[in-house]
């Protein structure tokens, strides 16, 4: 019964933690969004914008990178 109790309790922290890198992920990438003079879709879907879409790429996993090594530690 306790390695059970203790799988959940991991469970919950992970749990914890993935919500916290969204949060954190969501936020950063609404600034993004805010900071363009721009607007972000109108470039890339109907443009057809890609170097904005290869660098808004490059952003998002930047973005993931930072998120991850925070949750680690």
């Amino acid at each position: 019964m306790d390695m059970l109790e203790s799988a959940g309790k991991h469970f919950l922290v992970s749990l914890g933690y993935t919500v916290m890198g969204l949060i954190a992920f969501g936020l950063a990438f609404f600034a993004i969004v805010k900071v363009t003079p721009f607007s972000l879709r109108k470039e890339i879907e109907e443009d057809h914008n890609v170097a904005l879409a290869i660098v808004m790429a490059a952003v998002i996993l930047g973005i993931a990178m930072i998120v991850s090594a925070t949750v680690q530690g």
